[in-house]
Order: C-alpha cells, then sequence, then structure tokens
C-alpha cells in the first residue's frame, strides 16, 4: 500500500476532532494533541502508517514581558516523515513555537508542531487554527543588552528619514506595536529606519 492510499484512507475515516481541551487563562476550548493522537493511532494502525521526526533546528531564547515576568521562548523546526508498509513516505516540516516561565517551552514547541502537523497532512477539519491577524501579542524584547530603548538622538534621526512625516512614523511604529518613538528598543531599531526608508522611497 502507498503512502498516498494510506493517508488518503486515514482522511476518510478521521473526520472533525470535537474541542475537549480547556485553556486555563482564558476559558476557551480547543483541541488538544491527546485529542489528535486518540483519533489518529486507530486509523494509523489500520491502514499502517507510522511517523519519525527530525529536528531540523531550534532556536532557545530567554526573553522579559512588558510587565518583567521571564519568560522562555523555543521555535523548533521538525521534519515529520510519515511512512507506509511499503517503505513509501512523505514528508511535513513545521515550526512548532512555545513559551513556558519553566523548562516545558520546547515540549510545547514539540507538541505544537506534530498537532499542525497531523492537521495539515490528514487536512482534519478544526476551527482552531487562528488566522494571524485576528490577534496581537503582548510585546516582548530578547533578555541582552539589545532590550534597551533607542536614544533621543536616533529617535529624532527616524523623523528625519521620513522627511519630517509623523504620521508614516506613527504608522511604522503601530505595525511594530509601539506607541512612541522613545519606546523603541533598538534591537528594532534598524529595520524600522529601513521600512521608513522604503516607504518614502515609494511614496516618491
Amino acid at each position: 500500500m502507498s503512502i498516498y492510499k494510506a493517508i488518503s484512507g486515514v482522511m476518510s475515516e478521521v473526520g472533525a476532532i470535537e474541542k475537549t481541551s480547556q485553556n486555563t487563562q482564558q476559558g476557551f476550548m480547543y483541541r488538544g494533541i491527546d485529542s489528535v493522537m486518540n483519533a489518529l493511532q486507530p486509523l494509523m494502525i489500520k491502514y499502517k502508517i507510522f511517523v519519525t521526526p527530525t529536528i531540523l533546528e531550534h532556536i532557545r531564547e530567554e526573553r522579559t514581558t512588558a510587565k518583567g515576568t521571564n519568560l522562555i521562548y523555543s521555535i523548533i523546526t521538525i521534519s515529520y516523515r510519515f511512512y507506509a508498509e511499503d517503505g513509501s513516505h512523505v514528508d511535513a516540516v513545521v515550526i512548532g513555537e512555545g513559551m513556558d516561565t519553566g523548562d516545558k517551552a520546547s515540549n510545547k514547541a514539540m507538541s505544537v508542531a506534530f498537532k499542525y502537523a497531523c492537521f495539515q497532512v490528514f487536512c482534519i477539519p478544526t476551527e482552531d487554527m487562528h488566522d494571524p491577524d485576528a490577534e496581537i501579542p503582548e510585546n516582548s524584547k530578547p533578555k541582552n543588552n539589545e532590550a534597551e530603548t533607542i536614544s533621543q538622538a536616533q529617535a529624532k534621526r527616524m523623523f528625519k528619514l521620513a522627511n519630517g512625516d509623523e504620521n508614516l512614523v506613527r504608522t511604522v511604529l503601530g505595525s511594530y506595536s509601539y506607541e512612541k518613538s522613545t519606546d523603541v528598543y533598538k534591537h528594532d531599531y534598524n529595520e524600522i529606519c529601513n521600512v521608513i526608508q522604503e516607504k518614502v522611497k515609494g511614496a516618491a
């Protein structure tokens, strides 16, 4: 049996997965990794599919939220290989992100990566794939010297690059979740200046 036929078989039977898990902070319901694995495992046995993960990249950072809370942030790129009984296979490369105040950031990132790999490979009906424009996360910064805000001189330079156009500067700053030019962190400064210059060139 080829992997294509095996995956099609799982898709024909898996159906929708109900929201049975509840977020403890905001209280909303979602489809957890346990629900996905419980729904897929019997069908993967039936159609003789197994999966092997390979971590391609792992980025781990310490961050500080605007409230001063320490946060461990992990981004993991994983390649999942779905095998059929005859050795044929397909690969799904996904990115998982996880945040935790302890030592679970990487675990969360891997769980999220596998859950969405299954959602997409088997085309499982779900309402949990939020549009990225639907929400804006709390602004955070790397936990190092680059977390310092820019100087007054650097703030003035942004307005100079914009030819004094305050609306342009405010628009660009808003896209980075900044309200004032003096709130800009150093690690964002050069990129913001480049964006301002590009918009000035485009307007010209």
